[in-house]
């Protein structure tokens, strides 16, 4: 056993740094060389910059410019199509750079972050799981900041169970509190549009996923979803919470994935507590 264990200390560094080092190169590989043949870069970010009112799902589901998410989103995104698509791309890539290298903090978690495929695959189309991440991790002390996740994909919002199993009835009332108030204005003032919205989610329901979705019905999903963050709470692992909400998503793209990325600062928390 004693073996085992120099074995591992022996070499769980070096490994580790060639795990991370590879996965620079393929995001390297991503960027420099797919990119440019491909030439898709900000799929998902055009969708946010077109969107328009009075109809913001005019765009059919898949294509470009679909616009996926509630109302107040959509209001919110209307006010961006003044700036010019490029300008709006760069800030809004930057904009994801700087989360990822929030969530790292360190020089070796901002390596670990840029490492995974998945995250530079997110940064290129330009979707919003890395944001959706960071307001996890601040919902642990800001719970107001599950509102981006509750307006946007609702269902990854399994992670408010956290309050639920540890009784934490105030955090869970501020982190529910203001979407829920943005929810009933908007259905006030804007009721076309919520009938416009409900109407793309139940076509989607019937609409082939791409082939980077990963094929597993979110009716299995989000009760595994559940079951991760409730253990999480009981056992107090807030990674879990990203992971189970990750598993919880409307749609598991391979991008998708990129949400996990928000599980570096509990490893980071951990670490440094192990060495105090």
């Amino acid at each position: 056993m004693n073996v085992a264990r120099r074995l591992v200390r022996r070499y769980t560094r070096p490994v580790g740094l060639g795990l991370v080092l590879a996965g620079l190169m393929v995001s390297a590989y991503i960027f420099l060389v797919a990119a440019p043949q491909v030439q898709t870069f900000g799929f998902d970010a055009y969708a946010y910059w077109s969107v328009s009112m009075p109809d913001p799902y005019a765009v059919p589901i898949g294509g470009l410019g679909s616009f996926n998410y509630t109302p107040p989103v959509a209001l919110v995104f209307d006010r961006f199509d003044t700036l010019e698509w490029w300008v709006f791309l760069w800030l809004w890539t930057a904009l994801l750079v700087g989360s990822v290298i929030w969530i790292g903090w360190s020089p070796m978690g901002i390596a670990i972050a840029f490492a995974v495929p998945f995250v530079a695959l997110e940064i290129y189309h330009g979707n919003i799981h890395i944001l959706l991440a960071v307001a996890m991790v601040l919902g642990f002390r800001h719970p107001w900041a599950w509102t981006a996740v509750l307006l946007t994909k609702p269902t990854a919002a399994v992670g408010l169970a956290w309050f639920v199993v540890r009784g934490q009835w105030r955090d869970l009332a501020v982190a529910v509190a203001p979407a829920a108030v943005i929810v009933v204005l908007t259905l006030v003032l804007w009721p076309d549009l919520w009938v416009g919205w409900s109407e793309y989610v139940r076509a989607s329901l019937d609409q082939p996923k791409g082939r980077t979705a990963v094929d597993v019905s979110l009716w299995l999903r989000l009760p595994a979803g559940l079951a991760v963050v409730a253990w999480g709470a009981l056992t107090d692992r807030r990674w879990a919470v990203v992971a189970g909400s990750t598993l919880a998503l409307p749609v598991l793209w391979l991008a998708s994935l990129a949400m996990l990325a928000g599980v570096i600062p509990e490893w980071r928390r951990r670490r440094s507590v192990a060495e105090l």
